[in-house]
């Protein structure tokens, strides 16, 4: 009997954060937040969720914050 069963990246919810302004360059408006869930899956079938990744990107800078690097602004204004 043949299993396929791994792991697969489900899909990424983006959101921008309008009234937080970016630790490193101090611009309002500039930071989006990239939220992505990877599944376990079987025979190409999601059955649960095995971690999430969040991180914010400030398009003027271009810095990337991981998820324990967030202020408390930032946290705040996640849905």
């Amino acid at each position: 009997m043949i299993l396929f069963f791994g792991t697969r990246p489900g899909k990424t919810v983006i959101t921008q954060l309008p009234d937080t302004a970016c630790p490193y360059c101090n611009q309002i408006g500039t930071l989006q937040v990239s939220k992505t869930s990877s599944y376990f899956h079987l025979f190409w079938i999601k059955l649960f969720k095995i971690t999430t990744d969040t991180i914010a990107e400030c398009s003027h800078c271009k810095r990337v914050y991981y998820e324990n690097e967030f202020t408390e602004a930032m946290r705040k204004e996640l849905p």
